[in-house]
C-alpha cells in the first residue's frame, strides 16, 4: 500500500510518518501543491494524507485534481481549520475522512487502516468485474469470451511501446480499438495522430507521414507538418497500413527503426518518439507472399498481432450492440424506441452480418430515422436488407417472402419444452463446428464443461 503524505510543516509530517511506521505501507512525502501536482502526475498512490492549508496551494485544489482525474485512492483531509463548509465540500469532491487537528496516534492509524481496508474491497471488486466480464470497455461493447480475450489484451499491451498490429474484417472496431490502447497507455495524455492509408494520393502520402518545405513541389506554398512530428511523444495509427504503396514502404520502415526522418523538400533529419499501431483487413502474410507489402516492414510491425472477431462470431453481443444503438440513436433523434420484436432478435442474432458492426449501426439508425414507435418490427428493416435475407437459402428464407411482412401471431401448440430445444440448438452448433466442442462452446458463449455434461445427461445419439 503507497501512501501520499502532503503536509507543509516538516516536523508534524515526521510526526505522522512516526505513527505509521509500523503500518505495512510505503510513505512518500512532499511539503508544497506544487510538488504534490508533479508527484501525482506521475503516480498513483492508493491514500493520500492531504494538508488543506498549504503555503501556495489550497488543499481543496488537490481534491479536486483528484476527483477530476479519477484517481483510485482514499484522500484523508487533514486541516487545523475545521469547518462544516470545508467538511461537506470535501466530502462532496470524494475525501475519504476528515481529521482535525490536533489528533493522536490511535486516531491517525485507525483512519488509515480504514482506508486500507476501502481500498482492498475495491481492488476485490474491479477484479470480480474482471472475471465475471465486461459488457463495455472503452467504446466498445460486447461481454461475449472472444471480446474478453480482445479486452484482456488491450489491458497487457497498452503500457508496452510496442507496436500493434490489429486485424480483422471491415466494420470491426479496429480504430476503437486502437484508440483504447492509446488511451491508457502512458501516451494517453498526447496526440493520437490517425492517417488513413486508403484514402490519401499516393503522391501526397509521403508528404502526409513526413510533411514538406515551402516550394519542395508544385504547390507547396508553406512549410507543412506531417502525421510523424504531430504524433512526437504520442501515438501515430497507421490505418489500412496494407494499401500504401511499396516504394513508400521502405521510408516508413526506417522510420520506425531509428526514429529519425527528413521533410519532403528538406535535407535536415528530425529524430521522434512514437509509439505505432496499424491496422488492415486484408490478409498481411498473402500481400507479403504477392510483393505487395515489405516483408521486413510486416515483421518489424507485427510484434503484438491483435485479431479483431467478425460480428457472426460473437453470438449475443449482437442483440447488446443492436440494442445499445437503438438507444442512443432514439435519443439523438427524439424518438421513443426501446426494444425489438422477439422475431426481429432472431432475425439479428442469426444474420451473419458481412458488413459488421458497421452495417448493423447503419440499418439501426436508418430505422430509428424513418419510423415511430416503441418497439421495432420486421417490416421496419430496410427493403434492400429484407430482400437479402430472401435471397439467403443459410439464413430465414421463407419466412420474408411475403413482400408484406407480418409477423405471426404466437400459437401455444408451437411451444416446445426449453431442454428440447436447449438440446437442438447445441447438438447444431457441435455439427456445424464438425465436432469441435471447444469451438461451439465459443459461439453460443458458454463454457465446454456445460456443453459436456449436457451431453452426458441426454440419451447417447451419433451427431452426423
Amino acid at each position: 500500500m503507497s501512501i501520499l503524505l502532503i503536509e507543509d510543516t516538516i516536523p508534524l509530517a515526521e510526526v505522522y510518518m512516526e505513527y505509521l511506521q509500523d503500518e505495512n505501507a510505503e510513505i512518500n512525502h512532499v511539503t508544497t501543491g506544487e510538488e504534490a501536482f508533479s508527484y501525482l502526475s506521475g503516480h498513483s498512490p492508493q491514500i493520500i494524507l492531504l494538508d488543506m492549508n498549504l503555503p501556495d496551494a489550497d488543499g481543496m485544489d488537490i481534491l479536486k485534481y483528484v476527483s477530476d482525474t479519477g484517481m483510485k485512492c482514499c484522500v484523508i483531509v487533514i486541516t487545523g481549520y475545521g469547518s462544516v463548509s470545508r467538511v461537506v465540500d470535501a466530502m462532496r469532491l470524494g475525501a475519504f475522512e476528515y481529521l482535525q487537528k490536533p489528533f493522536d496516534q490511535g486516531r491517525l492509524v485507525l483512519t488509515v487502516r480504514n482506508a486500507m481496508e476501502r481500498m482492498y474491497l475495491r481492488q476485490m471488486v474491479d477484479s470480480y468485474k474482471s472475471q465475471f466480464g465486461i459488457t463495455e470497455y472503452h467504446g466498445m461493447l460486447g461481454s461475449s469470451n472472444v471480446m474478453q480475450k480482445v479486452y484482456d489484451t488491450i489491458e497487457n499491451v497498452a503500457p508496452s511501446s510496442a507496436t500493434v498490429f490489429i486485424t480483422g474484417e471491415s466494420g470491426t472496431g479496429k480504430e476503437l480499438c486502437a484508440q483504447a490502447i492509446h488511451d491508457i497507455s502512458t501516451r494517453g495524455h498526447r496526440e493520437m495522430v490517425i492517417l488513413n492509408c486508403s484514402a490519401i494520393p499516393k503522391d501526397l502520402m509521403e508528404s502526409e507521414i513526413f510533411g514538406h518545405v515551402k516550394g519542395a513541389f508544385t504547390g507547396a506554398i508553406a512549410d507543412r507538418q506531417g502525421a510523424a512530428q504531430r504524433a512526437d511523444g504520442g501515438t501515430l495509427f497507421l490505418d489500412e497500413i496494407a494499401e500504401m504503396d511499396i516504394n513508400l514502404q521502405s521510408k516508413l520502415l526506417r522510420l520506425i527503426q531509428s526514429g529519425t526522418y527528413q521533410q519532403v523538400g528538406n535535407a535536415k533529419t528530425c529524430t521522434v518518439d512514437i509509439r505505432y499501431i496499424c491496422a488492415t483487413n486484408r490478409d498481411p502474410l498473402k500481400m507479403v507472399e504477392e510483393g505487395r507489402f515489405r516483408e521486413d516492414l510486416y515483421y518489424r510491425l507485427n510484434v503484438i498481432p491483435l485479431k479483431l472477431p467478425s460480428l457472426r462470431e460473437r453470438g449475443r453481443d449482437k442483440l447488446e450492440i443492436a440494442l445499445n444503438f437503438l438507444r442512443k440513436f432514439s435519443k439523438e433523434e427524439g424518438k421513443n424506441f426501446k426494444n425489438y420484436s422477439p422475431r426481429l432478435e432472431d432475425v439479428i442474432l442469426r444474420h451473419n452480418w458481412p458488413g459488421n458492426i458497421r452495417q448493423l449501426q447503419n440499418i439501426i439508425r436508418n430505422v430509428v430515422v424513418l419510423n415511430e414507435g416503441e418497439v421495432v418490427k420486421l417490416e421496419m428493416l430496410p427493403k434492400d436488407f429484407l430482400d437479402s435475407l430472401i435471397d439467403d437459402e443459410n439464413h430465414i428464407g421463407s419466412a420474408f417472402r411475403d413482400s408484406n411482412v407480418t409477423e405471426k401471431k404466437p400459437d401455444v401448440q408451437t411451444i416446445r419444452p426449453l431442454r428440447e430445444i436447449e438440446q437442438q440448438v447445441i447438438e447444431e452448433a457441435i455439427k456445424i463446428c464438425e465436432g469441435n466442442i471447444s469451438r461451439a462452446a465459443t459461439y453460443l458463449d458458454i463454457n465446454p464443461s456445460t456443453i459436456y455434461r449436457k451431453l452426458k445427461s441426454w440419451p447417447k445419439k451419433e451427431l452426423n
